[in-house]
């Protein structure tokens, strides 16, 4: 007997490749959706804290920003509203918290702490804020060594974005974080990495580097100015682009150093300050950098950044972008060796990079800063780009202006 045919229920080859198609666009389009959500429908959230620490007395170092006694005492506080969001869902919002203000309250210190916290931009903002504020309140219910907190001084309110830049720019030092990579030896910078770079133009050319340290007054190195004190040919503009600059402003003065000998072969004193009109406007891509105390001490090995506009190869061009590199310091004693520098470095300069080279300033980056930060990621003006041999060569890293060494003399000259 014959057997029956079956028919079975196969599907053509360009079904399934149809199929197949329709679940990968579906699945494109869910990841699509949660990365929109997770990632750019995202905003930040700026709230201002404030507080009264009963157990420290007022003195006048809290009102500066780069004093010792502020970073101290801004420091504890930092660490305590890390602390409070570190346990709880909102660990990975908060984004940074920031003491903008300490003043005198009733026989304590009045804290003022800016937070951004990072959430997406469809949630109830009442909702966020009594998140925020339970996970606060949580916290300063516990004990708070080595402050004392007044907890019914406290209190929490959300700012807009434009309020809370400003207060956040008002505070030196502070910049856009992103990664500091590894001008010569260098990469290029991006908008608002290093908002205290200038660029002093003469006739529209730059010609130095420069750091501005308050919304009116840069330092920069003296023998920029050889040969050149006609004010009206100067300007400075600010960015990471020289063309088109994010700013520019025109000179009002130039204080160089008294004892500043205006030949080539002298490198002592080299350091000037130059007002500049309209102030600044501080912004995230334009403000000051925190000027170090006197008294403040970058040892041996610190781990520094030097900006600038200039060459990028010993005797070549000036760049149009802002780069950046890493150098490390170099002490005075080791500097001095024979093979190195023999004796030329005095004690208002500092050497940094490596003995090796490799990275270093070079022409067209004189006047701009070497920077360095706190544990708190406040950066602070250590040196200014003075001279060196050539650039990036071995046993020949670059010589700075000391800024400590001066710190006095910039006061006595800008008010700072």
């Amino acid at each position: 007997m014959a057997r029956r045919a079956t028919r079975t229920n196969s599907l053509e080859p360009w079904m399934i490749a149809l199929i197949v198609l329709a679940v990968v666009v579906v699945l494109a389009i869910v990841i699509g959706l949660l990365v929109y959500f997770l990632v750019y429908d995202q905003k930040l959230f700026f709230y201002r804290a404030s507080f009264k620490i009963n157990n420290v007395e007022f003195s006048p170092g809290l009102t500066k920003h780069a004093s010792r006694e502020f970073r101290d005492l801004s420091t504890n506080i930092e660490t305590l509203i890390f602390q409070a969001f570190e346990a709880t869902t909102l660990k990975k919002k908060l984004v940074k918290s920031r003491v903008v203000n300490l003043s005198s309250v009733n026989g304590g210190v009045l804290a003022e702490v800016v937070l951004i916290l990072r959430f997406p931009g469809s949630d109830n903002k009442e909702a966020l804020w009594i998140n925020v504020n339970n996970v606060l309140l949580r916290r300063l219910k516990l004990p708070t060594q080595p402050l004392s907190i007044d907890l019914h001084s406290y209190k929490l309110s959300e700012i807009n974005a434009e309020n809370g830049e400003k207060l956040i720019y008002s505070c030196c030092g502070t910049r856009t974080n992103r990664s500091e990579e590894r001008i010569f030896g260098g990469n290029i910078a991006e908008e608002g990495e290093w908002p205290w770079q200038a660029s002093l133009q003469l006739n529209g050319i730059h010609r130095c580097g420069a750091t501005l340290i308050s919304d009116r007054w840069l330092v920069t190195a003296a023998h920029c100015f050889r040969g050149a004190r006609d004010i009206s040919r100067w300007t400075a503009s600010f960015g990471a682009r020289l063309n088109p600059p994010t700013m520019r402003r025109n000179l009002q003065q130039i204080i160089v150093h008294e004892d500043y000998a205006n030949n080539v072969m002298n490198h002592n004193f080299d350091i000037a300050v130059v007002k500049i009109v309209p102030p600044v406007q501080f912004s995230a891509a334009v403000h000051h950098v925190c000027l170090p105390e006197a008294t403040q001490f970058f040892p041996e090995n610190t781990t520094c950044f030097v900006t600038g506009y200039g060459a990028l190869r010993d005797d070549g061009p000036s760049v149009g972008e802002l780069r950046q590199t890493e150098v490390k310091i170099i002490s005075n004693e080791i500097c001095n060796r024979r093979e190195v520098y023999n004796y030329a470095i005095t004690p208002g300069m500092l050497c940094a990079g490596y003995l090796e080279g490799g990275s270093d300033a070079c022409q067209g980056d004189s006047g701009g800063p070497l920077v360095t930060s706190d544990p708190r990621r406040i950066w602070y003006l250590v040196g200014i780009v003075s001279w060196g041999d050539e650039c990036a060569k071995p046993n020949k890293p670059g010589v700075y202006t000391r800024v400590t060494y001066y710190r006095d003399w910039i006061t006595s000259k800008t008010g700072i």
